[in-house]
């Protein structure tokens, strides 16, 4: 089974929280107000913030051993 996980295109997010809001393992943060970011070893991949992005940058990749 291949795993995913959530990568965000830091240069097109606005930081609106949409995403940190619906992540339920807290995967998510908005350090200084910039932009999310992921914690890699958090995400179960499960894709919720993807449909809750209203910019649709986040995307689920393959994740690296």
């Amino acid at each position: 089974m291949t795993r995913k996980k959530a990568v965000v295109s830091i240069q097109d997010c606005v930081a609106c929280g949409c995403c940190m809001k619906v992540c339920p393992r807290n995967a998510i943060t908005i350090p200084n107000g910039i932009h999310a970011v992921i914690d890699r070893e958090r995400c179960v991949g499960c894709g919720i913030c993807t449909k809750e992005c209203p910019a649709s940058i986040i995307t689920l990749e393959v994740a690296e051993k």
